[in-house]
């Protein structure tokens, strides 16, 4: 019996009935041949090719609330990835399920977004002239982008949980469900702490109706929401809140879109950032022989427009703006003598 076999077995002495086990997985887009030196499983397996991606490491230059701030403690795509994880552990361990697969689905969710945020994604959209959801590039990344167009090849499970993270699709697994939960408890909770060290909030102006159910603080907030999920989940044998704190959490969601995702102080570069790829967008349009050498085989199957989606959405915020200098703003002339 090999490593993984062993790790396969114990999953079904610890984890509840209800827990997707590796060894029941539906398998991965391509079959990979078992190997007998294999030490981990399939979702573990998953984990470490997402991490090692380049995808992932690029989430640690792009934006999650606040445009290129300036300051060291601001959240980035990468230390939200890494809140979002932590949580789903907790949550997973908690109700004996695979942690490891919500820790792949966790690491993956978000490696499609563009650089700059929501604003990113507005921009591709109106470009592109259909709807650029973060959520299916983050699928099209790890199915097709990563590893020059071969993917990551991973298992059905992590696919359809980094796919239903949002929007109408919603994980078969508890453990998807349990990462799409946790992705809201994080987003809202840290962008919270991130707008109070803006300024642009304090802990007092969260309505207190809020307050007195959630709790005053961050780290309160946080632990109510996965206690009382938790709880609940255990009752129902679902993942879901009790409807006071559900209310709550989608009042506190409200309340920041009012606050702080559309405040003009947050958002005041979003509409150069839209207008900066847009404008970039236009370019690799009119001149596709400038995208990248590995894009270019891309255009003869995918198409212009599609291609170029890809390429800026991969973009950091700081590449993005780096390309725009090249491309647009004059260099210094040096005369010598």
């Amino acid at each position: 019996m090999t490593v993984r076999e062993e790790l396969e077995r114990a999953e079904h002495g610890r984890l509840s009935p209800l827990a997707a086990f590796a060894d029941q997985s539906r398998g991965r887009l391509r079959f990979e041949e078992p190997r007998e030196e294999d030490v981990r499983t399939c979702y573990q397996r998953d984990i470490d090719r997402i991490v090692h991606s380049k995808a992932f490491r690029r989430l640690m230059h792009k934006t999650q609330v606040f445009l290129r701030p300036e300051g060291d403690h601001y959240r980035t795509r990468m230390t939200h990835t890494l809140e979002v994880s932590r949580i789903a552990g907790t949550i997973t361990r908690a109700l004996g399920l695979n942690e490891d697969l919500a820790e792949a689905i966790a690491m993956g969710h978000d490696l499609g977004h563009t650089p700059f945020g929501h604003a990113g994604e507005t921009a591709l959209s109106e470009c592109w002239g259909q709807p650029f959801r973060h959520n299916e590039q983050s699928l099209r990344v790890v199915d097709i982008l990563e590893k020059d167009g071969q993917g990551l090849n991973l298992s059905y499970e992590v696919r359809m949980g980094i796919l239903g993270h949002t929007g109408p699709s919603v994980p078969e697994t508890l453990e998807g469900q349990i990462v799409r939960r946790s992705d809201q408890i994080a987003y809202v909770n840290h962008d919270i702490d991130d707008a109070i060290r803006a300024g642009i909030l304090t802990n007092e102006d969260i309505p207190r109706s809020i307050s007195r159910l959630l709790g005053t603080g961050h780290s309160q907030r946080i632990n109510t929401l996965v206690c009382d999920l938790i709880r609940t989940s255990r009752e129902a044998g679902s993942i879901c809140l009790t409807p006071e704190v559900d209310k709550a959490l989608r009042d506190l969601r409200g309340f920041m879109f009012e606050r702080v995702y559309r405040n003009p102080v947050a958002k005041g570069e979003e509409s150069k950032a839209r207008a900066m790829l847009q404008r970039l967008y236009a370019y690799y349009i009119e001149h596709p022989e400038a995208l990248p050498e590995d894009f270019q085989p891309q255009l003869s199957f995918d198409g212009l427009g599609r291609t170029v989606c890809d390429y800026i959405a991969g973009m950091t915020d700081k590449y993005a703006v780096d390309k725009y200098t090249e491309i647009f703003i004059p260099s210094g002339w040096n005369v010598r003598g």
